[in-house]
């Protein structure tokens, strides 16, 4: 291993600058005497060092995408998800004799756009390559990829992490991106442990794919997730792919290594086929631990394929790597060189429908994730770390939108009723956005109902647990079946204001000798009392003049 071999070497050199500086003044037996606990002394003291420095953690993504594509990269077959069982099989895809791929256009510009959205640099030239393993859902026994000269190149994803106690402190990070390049995907097998056989379907196979790389400049699951949200995103403003984890569209191998800061990197595992950020994060986070505690214990770590179970939340041994396997590269004999051009380029007298044109493709690109937070920002006056929210959340950003424009409540306090309580209950009970009950239309006439005074904030939060149970009414019907208007009537007001200072002696005493947060609590009894109809705001004002005019008790 090379992190442990080079703190040996580095506690060496350590050791033998500092006996150095000792024995030249001593007599020759005692100096090597000396020289000798001297090292043996430093050595220990280096190793102690050594043990105790902190490790740091590489990790470096390989990512990919299934482009948006109505057919497969190098055939007619249709591209839909969960259709019947080799339902979408060209002869192509099947691998028979004599048939040839036919590249498709739209794989082609899809691959441009993302690679221009993410800072790359697009090859006007690049080149197909045939990858040779065997699997049996792999029928030509090779994939078509782009091993040599890839679509685009040496690119950049910058992203945003949520830190600090609260996790109000947004800290900005960049990725590099070595390369995307365009490659057919594999079949599925599917596996049958009751009848101990493989069932081959190749409704995916040659579907068309990016892979994304990127460089290892990650240190830990939370930033691997983040990076991940964030292409995904971009990949679905673009249109480039749908990008559904959920459905296989967007697929992730973590490599991770760790070693000692300065020392070279350790020897790294590969964990494959992560589906959802949340078990990336995790499995990303357990290999870490699980490489130190390793290398910490004596072991050495394997250069090998494991695979993430999201059950037990570890990772397990799949396939050593330590033997390379070879590829057998080679350039693909039935494609051409993929031609693009640009507007200088372009040659004249030429059809749009026979080239792709890179500054065409560029002039088209939508509003990317990160001008979308800036937009929100500025027009609605939110916190920036509550941009990242709305857009992460599929559909929040529409449900907020929505809300905003048909309701009268200020923005910013709409915000804190969909993140805080909109989104707690759909992550309660693991729920989408348009899977929930409560629609942006209801919840602004619930808002508008708090913003005219007719009900107070806490009767607001009954409407909404009501409006979420399902029964299907509005919040202007619940709020009178309820009767959860606002107490009008100063006087009756006040009358339950002194109800509760009468049966609260303790707090109120504690109130005139100066603390003031006891006040809150008589509030919430007020609250109680009146089941939510009294404006907190009004019971605060009503509670401090009783206690100016109620004699403070004396000692005797």
């Amino acid at each position: 291993m090379a992190a442990p071999v080079v703190g040996c070497s580095r506690s060496w050199f350590w050791a033998r600058n500092f006996s150095f500086g000792n024995i030249a003044e001593l007599p020759c037996r005692k100096s090597l005497v000396l020289a000798s606990t001297l090292f043996r002394s430093a050595s220990k003291t280096a190793a102690k060092q050594n043990c105790k420095a902190p490790w740091a953690a590489v990790v470096g993504l390989e990512i990919h995408a299934q482009i948006s594509s109505n057919s497969k990269l190098f055939s007619g077959s249709q591209v839909q998800f969960a259709a019947p069982p080799n339902s979408l099989v060209s002869f192509f895809d099947a691998s028979l004799p004599g048939t040839l791929p036919v590249l498709n256009r739209r794989c082609v510009e899809a691959a441009v756009t993302t690679g221009l959205a993410l800072n790359c640099t697009i090859n006007k030239k690049s080149l197909f390559d045939r990858k040779h393993y065997f699997y049996a859902d792999l029928p030509a026994g090779y994939q078509i990829t782009q091993q040599r000269l890839p679509i685009a190149v040496n690119g950049s994803l910058s992203y945003s992490l949520c830190t600090g106690k609260n996790q109000n402190e947004l800290v900005s990070k960049t990725v590099r991106i070595k390369q995307i390049q365009l490659e057919q995907d594999s079949g599925k097998s599917l596996h049958d442990d009751v009848r101990h056989q493989t069932l081959i379907d190749l409704n995916r196979a040659g579907v068309g794919l990016m892979e994304v790389v990127m460089e290892p400049d990650m240190c830990c699951g939370k930033e691997a997730a983040a990076a991940v949200r964030e292409l995904q995103l971009i990949l679905q403003a673009l249109g480039s792919s749908q990008a559904n984890m959920a459905e296989g569209q967007l697929r992730v191998d973590a490599n991770i290594s760790v070693h000692r800061p300065g020392q070279p990197y350790g020897v790294r595992t590969e964990v494959k086929n992560l589906n959802s950020a949340r078990f990336l994060a995790k499995a990303i986070d357990y290999e870490i631990q699980r490489q130190i505690n390793e290398l910490e214990s004596g072991g050495t770590i394997l250069n090998e394929t494991r695979a993430f179970d999201y059950k037990l939340g570890r990772t397990t041994a799949m396939r050593d790597k330590e033997g390379k396997q070879d590829y057998r590269f080679m350039p693909e004999p039935n494609l051409p060189p993929l031609i693009l051009y640009d507007a200088k380029s372009l040659p004249t007298h030429t059809s749009h429908l026979q080239v792709v044109n890179i500054d065409q493709l560029q002039e088209k690109l939508p509003d990317l994730p990160s001008v979308k937070r800036a937009k929100l920002v500025e027009r609605y006056e939110i916190q920036p770390q509550h941009s990242f929210t709305l857009l992460n959340e599929d559909g929040l950003m529409e449900f907020f939108e929505t809300v905003v424009t048909a309701t009268q409540m200020n923005p910013k306090k709409v915000i804190g009723w969909i993140l805080k309580d909109i989104l707690g209950y759909l992550k309660q009970h693991n729920l989408t956005v348009e899977e929930g009950p409560i629609s942006p239309l209801l919840l602004a006439e619930l808002l508008n109902l708090l913003e005219s005074g007719v009900i107070s904030s806490s009767a607001a939060k009954q409407v909404l647990e009501i409006m979420w149970n399902g029964e299907g009414k509005s919040p202007t019907l619940i709020v009178k079946e309820k009767k959860l208007e606002l107490i009008r009537d100063q006087n009756e007001l006040e009358h339950i204001c002194q109800a509760v200072m009468d049966g609260h002696q303790k707090e109120v005493e504690a109130i005139k000798k100066g603390n003031k947060k006891v006040l809150n609590k008589l509030i919430g009894e007020v609250q109680r009392a009146t089941r939510g109809r009294s404006d907190p705001v009004s019971v605060k004002q009503i509670l401090e003049k009783q206690l100016l005019l109620q004699p403070t008790e004396k000692n005797p």
